[in-house]
C-alpha cells in the first residue's frame, strides 16, 4: 500500500495510485504559522475584530463565515489614489517564542508520509478587495491601474517576507494558498486582466517557494476559473483546490492533466448543510469519482480546508471516498 504522499504523487503524475487521494489527507498544515490570518475570526464572535492590516471583520452568529466590513467608516482604503495614506504593511513575526508551536508541529511530522504544508491567506486578489470592498477594487483595476499595481507590489512584498520566515523556520515541502478568483459561474477578472495584475505577483511568490524547497503548490479558489487554468500552470500551481463542477472537470483533466491536477468536485453548498444525509453524500461522491476518474483528480469538498461547517459532513465524505476506492481500484 502506498503512503499518502506516494499515492498523491502517482495521482498527479498519471501513474498507478492504489486508491483515491482522500481530500486533504496528504497535507499536514501548520496552522500555528498562519500569522497573516491573525485577527480574522474563524468562528462566530460578538462584535467586530481587526486583522494586522487594519481590516475590520464581522462573523455574526448563525453565519458560516466572516467577511470584512466595508461601510464608509470601516473600509481601510477610502481613495485608491491615496492608498499609501491608509495602508501600513504589517511586520512578520520573528521571535523564537512566536514560532515555537509551529516549529514543534513541523518537526513532529513524518515527511515520508505527509507533506509539511505552510498555509497562507488571504491571497493577493482577496487583499485588494478586503482593503476597500469588492466594488471599489474591481473598479480600481480599470480606472486606476497604476495605483493598483503599486498596492499589489506592497501586498506581494509582505507575502515574500512571510515566505522567507516560513521557509527558514519550517522547511515546508508544500504550500496551501487561498485566493478566490471567481463566482460559481465566472472569474472576477478576464484572463487578460488576470495576466496583467496577478500573474507577475504569483510568479514571484510561488517561484520563491519552489526555489527554496517547496515541491507542491496547492492553490484554493472555490469558484469557476477554468478560463484561468493556463495562467495557473504558468505561475507554478500543481493542484487547483476548490474546483467546482461548473468548471467541467473532465474536460480540464483531458486538456491540462499532464500539467496541473484538480481537487474538488464536491460542492460544499450542496453537501455541507444542516439536513445532509449519508445517502446524499454517497451519491455525490460516487458521481464525482466516476465522472472525473482516478488520475489528476482528488475528490474533495470545495471548502478551503479539511473541515465542514456542519458536524459529520467532512468525515462522511472521507468514508464514501474509501468506498469508491474499494469499488474502482
Amino acid at each position: 500500500m502506498l503512503t499518502k504522499r506516494e499515492n498523491l504523487i502517482e495521482t498527479l503524475r498519471g501513474g498507478k495510485p492504489d486508491r483515491f487521494v482522500k481530500q486533504y489527507e496528504f497535507l499536514n498544515m501548520i496552522m500555528e504559522a498562519a500569522f497573516a490570518m491573525e485577527g480574522i475570526p474563524m468562528q462566530p464572535v460578538e462584535g467586530l475584530s481587526k486583522d494586522s492590516w487594519g481590516i475590520t471583520w464581522s462573523f455574526p452568529k448563525g453565519q458560516i463565515g466572516g467577511f470584512p466590513v466595508h461601510d464608509a467608516q470601516h473600509k481601510v482604503i477610502k481613495d485608491i489614489t491615496q492608498w499609501e495614506k491608509y495602508v501600513k504593511k504589517p511586520e512578520v513575526p520573528t521571535s523564537k517564542e512566536k514560532w515555537a508551536p509551529a516549529v514543534a508541529h513541523a518537526n513532529a511530522i513524518d515527511r515520508e508520509q505527509e507533506f509539511v504544508a505552510s498555509i497562507y491567506a488571504p491571497g493577493v486578489f482577496e487583499m485588494t478587495h478586503h482593503l476597500m470592498g469588492m466594488e471599489d477594487a474591481l473598479m480600481s483595476y480599470y480606472e486606476e491601474p497604476e495605483a493598483m499595481h503599486a498596492l499589489l507590489d506592497l501586498i506581494t512584498e509582505f507575502e515574500l517576507e512571510n515566505a522567507e520566515m516560513v521557509i527558514d523556520k519550517l522547511r515546508p515541502d508544500a504550500l496551501f494558498h487561498h485566493d478566490d478568483w471567481g463566482s460559481q459561474i465566472s472569474s472576477f477578472m478576464s484572463p487578460e486582466m488576470f495576466a496583467e495584475f496577478l500573474v507577475p505577483r504569483y510568479k514571484k511568490i510561488y517561484g520563491f517557494y519552489k526555489a527554496n524547497g517547496v515541491e507542491l503548490i496547492v492553490h484554493h479558489s472555490d469558484s469557476y476559473a477554468a478560463n484561468l487554468v493556463p495562467h495557473m500552470i504558468d505561475v507554478g500551481i500543481d493542484i487547483w483546490q476548490g474546483t467546482m463542477k461548473t468548471n467541467k472537470i473532465p474536460q480540464l483533466i483531458e486538456t491540462y492533466g499532464k500539467e496541473i491536477s484538480f481537487m474538488g468536485g464536491l460542492h460544499s453548498g450542496e453537501m455541507d448543510f444542516p439536513g445532509w444525509t449519508e445517502e446524499l453524500i454517497a451519491q455525490e461522491v460516487e458521481k464525482a469519482c466516476k465522472t472525473n476518474g482516478k488520475l489528476h483528480y482528488i475528490p474533495c469538498i470545495t471548502h478551503g480546508g479539511p473541515m465542514s461547517h456542519f458536524p459529520g459532513v467532512y468525515e462522511e465524505i472521507d468514508r464514501q471516498i474509501d468506498q469508491m476506492s474499494k469499488e474502482m481500484f
